[in-house]
């Protein structure tokens, strides 16, 4: 812009991301993607955002024979750039906002001055850590941290199953998979669950379930896909090989919001963004957030579409209450 302050800054390139830039593209607002760069932690984490380690996507309206996750994303970033967005390759690293326009370093050292700014950087599923267990989940090998991602896939249907965890999320993954498992086995490091009595119910009253107590998963085995699990009991140290054609870890997620500390943006006691009511705004004026960094109820990849489509129409209304005026015919919120 020739006054060297961008109209939008959009941190993070999920469903989120992407879709906040299409809105805000044919906006006419120039939005600016700030992508990210891969890094580990200690699995994989790419631009793009979780789907790009899924392999097949079935859930998605618009895809009646599915989609790969990064050929999806690769089509949403295809759609953004359609319509004029701008993409830079680097992380975020430092929000200044304080005054504005606001103030955004990335991982060059480089700043970016904005009069709003969208963060969708998401949040990324604990992993147990096991070399196998990443390397099978990369490749579409049966490792998920989403059942109701994947749970209905066709390599799972009629299989044994397991599920690491012991919380609420976990006793969830479980019950939704015995719909389609011939078994699930539910293993945990402790001797009782953490999960609330009514989930407990549900899942230990279920024929289908078979509890692996005081235990935790010391390696994961399969070449091509996962063919076993071997646990160690904690208290006796003895070891147990259980067959089983998928492995779903629910142990929890981790927002992507270190950068935002110190910042003022509002964050709860896990590290989700705040949102001031049903829309996307935040604590901040200025600053809003779509996507899984807000979500830990949901995570799924049209709920976040769904957040960012409502963070662009809430940035582009209130950039216009601001008198920061798009150059075009404004935001198409109907079916166009």
């Amino acid at each position: 812009m020739a006054s060297g302050i961008e109209k939008v800054v959009i941190v993070g390139s999920g469903p989120a991301g992407w879709t906040a830039a299409i809105y805000a593209a044919r906006a006419s607002l120039q939005p600016v993607v700030y992508v990210g760069v891969p890094a580990t932690n200690p699995a994989p984490v790419l631009p793009g955002g979780q789907l790009m380690l899924t392999t097949e996507v079935e859930n998605y309206p618009g895809f009646p024979h599915g989609v790969t996750g990064p050929e999806m994303m690769a089509k949403f970033r295809e759609q953004a750039e359609r319509f004029g967005t701008r993409v830079v390759d680097a992380n975020i690293d430092r929000c200044d906002f304080g005054r504005r326009p606001f103030t955004l370093t990335d991982s060059e050292g480089r700043t970016v001055k904005a009069h709003s700014v969208i963060l969708s950087t998401g949040a990324t599923a604990n992993w147990l850590g096991l070399p196998n267990e990443l390397r099978l989940a990369q490749t579409g090998g049966g490792v998920s941290a989403c059942a109701v991602c994947d749970g209905a896939l066709p390599a799972f249907r009629n299989q044994p199953l397991a599920v690491v965890g012991g919380g609420d999320t976990a006793m969830e993954e479980a019950s939704y998979l015995t719909k389609f498992a011939s078994k699930v086995y539910v293993i945990h490091r402790r001797d009782s669950l953490r999960a609330s009595k009514s989930m407990q119910e549900r899942v230990l009253g279920n024929p289908k379930v078979e509890m692996v107590w005081d235990s935790a998963v010391e390696d994961v085995v399969g070449q091509a896909t996962i063919e076993a699990v071997v646990t160690k009991n904690l208290k006796t140290g003895a070891t147990r090989r259980i067959d089983v054609r998928g492995l779903f870890i629910a142990i929890g997620h981790s927002p992507a919001t270190k950068f935002l500390q110190g910042s003022g943006i509002e964050l709860d006691e896990k590290g989700y963004v705040m949102l001031r009511s049903r829309g996307s705004q935040t604590n901040l004026e200025g600053v809003f957030a779509a996507g899984d960094l807000a979500d830990q109820v949901y995570r799924q990849a049209i709920t976040a579409a769904g957040m960012g489509c409502q963070a662009a129409i809430d940035c582009e209304r209130w950039l216009a209450g601001q008198g920061v005026h798009c150059a075009g015919p404004g935001l198409h919120i109907g079916p166009s």
